[in-house]
């Protein structure tokens, strides 16, 4: 079934697609088709249980159904996706892009060059035929959406000329963007800024590595923010004999990359439930009736800079196997207005080079001089084989065959974690990853202070001026210049397998990783808090030492339990330390050591004295030589420990910051022994619900984001990022047994009741069941439903 980059299909080809985009009807003659009717029910929370004839019918009631929660949502993000935001919002106001708050005019610049639409058209082709109708179900289940709603749009989008129907060019940009948003799009800045430099200014002073490093921190810090939870248990370890899945993404509570929740169903071909970001009519994290996964953001490297040798005298000049090469300026118009509304023609020139577009970092030492320049080739541009990955994780029987579907190299930038009912638990971080090894970045290294950026910040960065150093072309890759399947890590178990967003290391302690690339990510490296908190849960549980059942098994309830346990690792680890010390302290460190010593170290809504500890470790975990106990990776899950407070420095920065910390809590309004509930909250539209969980640093598994040093202002903590859909899996002898939720609920919609509405489960640890079987959902449904038929009348 041929699609094409613009809304339009040919006479020839309208038959296929004739009762769902509309526009063709007009213009083709021939007979209609039959009538097509898509059933759209919903069950609490707004659920949408999906069931269609066929995948483009499905689709088209995914964005039909998507659109009545979130249509303002989508059609603002299909202006950034145009290029179109400096026109209807302003040249320098801030947009999202992926993961970044940048100025309208750098994202219009940044889409317009590159996005590619014949190139995206002709990645599709290569798609499966599922793919392309699911794709061209949406754009016209959107495009109905509209038309029947139209006078009728929330406020944020009435009667707003930037609303436009969508064609199939633009939603092949809206996987593309989610695809690069981990890669490209984080460098939209650096990308733009890239202009030939002026020779008149002189030479700018390399940075030192600290000031090299510092200067990456947003963007380090955007690709950092996306993260999860995923574990999963075999029949040796499972209360019932069969997989157990627990799936806990931390994704933002706002824009495309919110979860939405479906149960999708084409009766003899696919019946599965769980959630997706942005647009997607597929099942991104869920289950089926054999399987059930989630995805955790890897630690794979997704792109590469590659340092250019510029020709003496010309700067748009480099050295390529020793031939002169010049780069390609690309020059893009868009459109702004000026102070009196005016429409203003605009033009802006990138540059493209044989590995991809120059970037220009000169504060992290990599700016674009008289001498060098860098480009950056990105592994996810074009990257619309996830669909089929997606569509084959729906259909899947099992891990095997998650496994075989992974092969094909299209999941972005994430691990995935299954069970199945078959009692199998599968880890594997088969990604889009760059075909680097060790010995590549040996024989490829760049500048000295190029290189030093790789162990510093991640950032790989390869010598440009040879061919041999782009990345290796494995035949046995389906995919040329990726690492294949077999040289990726993957292990299947019948006991556990676990990821936090650290490495497949530790995925569990008993695998004995080998050769792995350096890109996939780090080993014998400290890991993050969560990694930890959740190995510890783990062990504990299997040996029946965590108080929640007297039994060494997992089941549902168990993993609830463990998720919702909040308990701060870090406060376990460090906080006895500082206890010691307190007598050494000023009266008012005294009082905050007073509340801490009385805290029960957990982040639940009842725990007093939770943001104390954070505003203080916020700063402490800083402190040059904190640890008493330096990391070991013979023993990672318990180091580095301790505080070192034998160091008299130490020692007077760690009580220093409590006092700056217990002036904080009180300047902005709260005791130091309020509840966590009073202090971090969320408005919903029943008032203020308050919150569990914990940040990042504090090593609380079930992560909230308070959004950095000035997060607690008056008022408390204002959460709009971490848990977001959670689900736990097992399977009885009927199917899956399923319970989660959403946290922020369906709809962006303004006046929708779906609007926060599953906040108050998320706060009260109160899991919904998923009602996935048919006298399930019949009995769970909220109303009639929908019957949404497709026809000429479209």
């Amino acid at each position: 079934m041929k699609k094409y980059a613009d809304s339009a299909l040919p006479c020839a080809s309208a038959a296929a697609t004739v009762a769902l985009i509309a526009s063709l009807v007009a213009g083709c003659g021939g007979p209609a088709e039959p009538q097509r009717a898509v059933e759209i029910q919903r069950t609490d929370h707004g659920v949408a249980h999906i069931t269609a004839p066929d995948y483009e019918a499905l689709a088209y009631g995914v964005a039909f159904a998507h659109a009545e929660d979130n249509v303002c949502q989508t059609a603002e993000h299909l202006v950034t996706i145009r290029g179109e935001r400096s026109r209807y919002f302003g040249a320098d106001e801030r947009g999202l892009l992926g993961l970044r708050m940048l100025p309208n005019e750098t994202i219009d610049i940044f889409i317009r060059a590159h996005m590619d639409d014949d190139a995206l058209a002709a990645a599709q082709e290569k798609t499966s035929d599922t793919a392309q109708a699911l794709s061209a179900g949406y754009v016209a289940g959107y495009n109905r959406y509209l038309r029947d709603h139209r006078d009728a749009l929330p406020e944020p989008c009435a009667g707003k000329t930037w609303v436009q129907p969508m064609t199939y060019a633009d939603y092949l940009r809206v996987q593309e963007l989610a695809m690069v948003q981990i890669g490209m799009a984080l460098m939209a800045d650096a990308m733009v800024a890239a202009a030939p430099p002026d020779t008149s200014t002189g030479s700018i002073p390399a940075p030192g590595l600290e000031e090299a490093v510092a200067s990456l921190e947003d963007i380090r810090r955007a690709q950092a923010s996306l993260g999860s939870n995923g574990w999963a248990f075999g029949a040796d370890v499972t209360t019932n004999g069969s997989g157990l899945l627990l799936g806990n993404p931390h994704f933002p509570w706002y824009g495309p990359n919110r979860f939405w929740q479906m149960h999708l169903t084409v009766p003899g071909e696919i019946d599965v439930m769980g959630a997706s970001i942005g647009h997607t009519a597929a099942v991104q994290v869920g289950f089926n009736h054999d399987v059930a996964w989630t995805h955790t953001v890897s630690t794979g490297k997704r792109y590469t800079l590659h340092e250019l040798h510029l020709v003496p005298g010309e700067p748009t000049r480099y050295l390529l196997d020793g031939r002169e090469e010049a780069m390609t300026p690309v020059t893009v118009a868009y459109g702004t207005h000026d102070e009196q509304g005016s429409t203003l023609e605009k033009q802006h020139t990138v540059w493209n080079t044989h590995f991809g577009p120059v970037v220009h970092l000169p504060d992290a030492g990599l700016g674009w001089s008289e001498t060098h320049a860098y480009a950056l080739q990105d592994a996810n541009a074009g990257n619309l084989r996830a669909f089929d990955i997606w569509v084959g994780f729906n259909r899947a029987t099992g891990v095997d065959d998650m496994k075989t579907t992974l092969a094909r190299l299209g999941a972005p930038w994430v691990n995935t974690i299954a069970a199945d009912r078959h009692g199998n638990a599968l880890y594997a971080d088969v990604s889009v990853v760059p075909d680097v090894d060790a010995d590549h970045l040996t024989r490829c290294t760049p500048s000295e202070g190029a290189a030093r950026l790789f162990a510093a910040a991640g950032i790989v960065v390869l010598d440009g001026s040879r061919t041999d150093c782009d990345w290796n072309r494995d035949p046995d890759s389906p995919v040329p210049g990726l690492l294949p399947i077999d040289r990726m890590p993957v292990a299947t178990r019948r006991d556990w397998v676990q990821n936090s967003n650290d490495s497949y290391w530790l995925t569990n302690p008993d695998i004995d990783w080998a050769g792995m690339s350096p890109l996939i990510g780090p080993t014998n490296v400290p890991q993050r808090g969560r990694t930890r908190a959740g190995l510890q849960a783990i062990g504990e549980r299997l040996s029946a030492g965590d108080g929640i059942a007297d039994h060494g098994d997992a089941g549902i309830a168990e993993v609830q339990s463990m998720l919702f346990a909040n308990r701060n690792y870090m406060a376990q680890n460090v906080l006895d330390d500082l206890l010691a010390i307190c007598d050494q302290g000023t009266e008012a460190s005294q009082q905050g050591c007073a509340v801490l010593d009385d805290w029960d170290r957990h982040n639940n809504l009842d725990s007093r004295g939770a943001h104390l500890f954070r505003e203080w470790w916020r700063a402490a975990s800083d402190i040059d030589n904190v640890w008493r106990v330096p990391f070991d990776a013979s023993q990672p899950a318990s180091t580095p420990a301790g505080l070192n407070t034998a160091d008299e420095a130490v020692r007077e920065a760690l009580l220093s910051l409590l006092d700056k910390a217990v002036t904080h809590v009180r300047e902005s309004g709260f005791a130091l022994d309020a509840t966590l509930g009073d202090v971090q909250v969320r408005e919903t539209q029943n008032g203020l619900v308050g919150l569990h969980g914990g940040d990042e640093f504090e090593g609380v598994l079930n992560k909230v984001e308070t959004n950095g040093a000035d997060a607690l202002r008056p008022g408390g903590y204002r959460i709009n990022f971490g848990s977001s859909y959670i689900q736990a899996v097992t399977f009885d002898e009927k199917g899956p047994v399923a319970e989660g939720m959403l946290t922020y609920g369906q709809a962006t919609r303004d006046g929708s009741p779906l609007v926060m509405d599953q906040l108050t489960r998320f706060s009260e640890k109160d899991w919904p069941a998923l009602p996935f079987h048919s006298d399930d959902v019949a009995r769970a449904s909220t109303g009639p439903g929908l019957r949404l038929v497709i026809d000429e009348a479209d």
